[in-house]
């Protein structure tokens, strides 16, 4: 790979690991390699197992750097669980230069301000992300260099996260012998592979549900407003037709897949399923209708709990653009009617939009929204140099550019 930028992203999920590989081209990314492994050393979206959490991450990595031809020395990884938390963060400081013009200097003093806020001892700062900069009471500044002034205010958008996950997530890496380059919210990533500019700006909600956790994102006037991550997910459905219907989790989740639907009006078939019971007590029958009840209730709940949340916060009236449904648990037959039942507004299954060539094909699905945004890579980081990864055949380290979609939103999303 001669002078082209590699990237890798790593989504640990509850249920698999994902590792994907790609290169910053003139027209995009485009993908180079992509695997999963199966996880079993997380639960809920935190770390539970260190050793078998670095073996899945190994796995992954090891097929997806093989099909790219490259070695891979570092990787954005997504972080998610309900240790995260949000707040909004307003601050402001005067501007000294004698015109009255502002500086990066400027922007620099409101971000070392906004480092200083105080937070709970446990937690950390993730992301820092400006919903607008106000200068003199004129709100809705994109890029407030050379505009002048005498004061000039930020209202951002601020991600928490545990310090511990966080330190458990970086030793399973480590452990993989990988370093870490850059940590990104998982909505936020998701976000940015499945929402469109336009979306952004009318103001949708995105809702990523996976096998631990479902993972949420409010855009309003193209910039983030809220997250939020919720432990009900796709694996508390598998459980419930388990333990409903009394069979081994993996047959649960079988028919989850195959014969699963989340509302009872969008059965195509209304059928009998036969599982095995286990040790050879004979056959369960299972109605896809009765299934679909089990099936409808959890979903039903969660979007409930979602939608308890957009009231709370005071977003549910900001969205014109509606719902965006991406994740594994998308895949499920009639979510997304079941979601316009209960939210009252339209909705649409998320689908990654970035890539332009390569294996494009395999990530083409909800499913890997998480690891596709990943590699797009985010502002907002503390560390200072984000998506700096490594090939150990690049003569060099030198920052990723965007790809045309983070270009066109780029200011909005500029690090303090």
């Amino acid at each position: 790979m001669k002078n082209e930028e590699i990237i890798a992203g790593l989504d640990l999920g509850t249920t698999k690991v994902c590792a994907v590989i790609a290169k910053q081209t003139e027209n995009g990314l485009e993908v180079l390699g992509f695997s999963s492994a199966p996880s079993e050393g997380l639960n809920r979206g935190l770390v539970a197992n260190i050793a078998k959490t670095a073996e899945a991450i190994a796995e992954a990595m090891e097929v997806a750097t093989n099909r790219a031809g490259v070695v891979v020395k570092s990787v954005n990884v997504g972080v998610a669980g309900e240790h995260i938390t949000s707040l909004r963060h307003r601050n402001y400081v005067t501007i000294s230069n004698p015109d009255r013009e502002i500086s990066q200097e400027d922007i620099d003093r409101l971000k070392a301000d906004v480092r200083r806020i105080r937070i709970p001892s446990d937690k950390q700062i993730l992301h820092i992300i400006p919903e607008e900069f106000i200068v003199d009471d004129q709100r809705g500044i994109e890029d407030p260099i050379g505009i002048c002034g005498s004061r000039l205010e930020a209202v951002s958008h601020v991600v928490l996260a545990a310090t511990a996950a966080i330190q458990n997530i970086t030793k399973s890496v480590h452990r993989a012998n990988y370093s870490i380059n850059e940590y990104i919210l998982q909505p936020i990533a998701s976000s940015f592979s499945v929402l469109d500019e336009n979306e952004m700006d009318l103001g949708i909600v995105l809702i990523d549900i996976g096998g631990g956790t479902t993972d949420i994102a409010v855009f309003h006037d193209r910039s983030i407003k809220h997250t939020k991550v919720i432990g009900v997910a796709g694996n508390q459905v598998t459980n419930d037709i388990r333990e409903y219907f009394g069979i081994v989790r993996s047959d649960a989740e079988r028919l989850k897949k195959e014969y699963g639907y989340a509302t009872e009006n969008s059965i195509i078939k209304d059928e009998s399923i036969y599982i095995n019971r286990v040790a050879g007590r004979g056959n369960v029958v299972i109605p896809v209708n009765l299934l679909s009840q089990v099936i409808n209730a959890r979903m039903k709940e969660l979007f409930n709990i979602i939608d308890n949340e957009l009231r709370h916060t005071g977003f549910k009236d900001k969205v014109r653009a509606g719902i965006v449904l991406t994740g594994g648990g998308s895949l499920l037959k009639g979510i997304d009617e079941l979601s316009e039942e209960v939210f009252g507004l339209q909705t649409r299954i998320g689908f990654p939009l970035k890539f332009e060539s390569g294996l494009a094909a395999e990530l083409a699905s909800p499913e890997y929204a998480t690891v596709a945004g990943l590699i797009e890579g985010i502002p907002g980081s503390p560390l200072e140099e984000y998506q700096k990864t490594t090939a150990v055949n690049k003569p060099d380290r030198t920052k990723v550019s965007f790809s045309k979609f983070l270009r066109s939103i780029q200011k909005l999303f500029d690090d303090l």
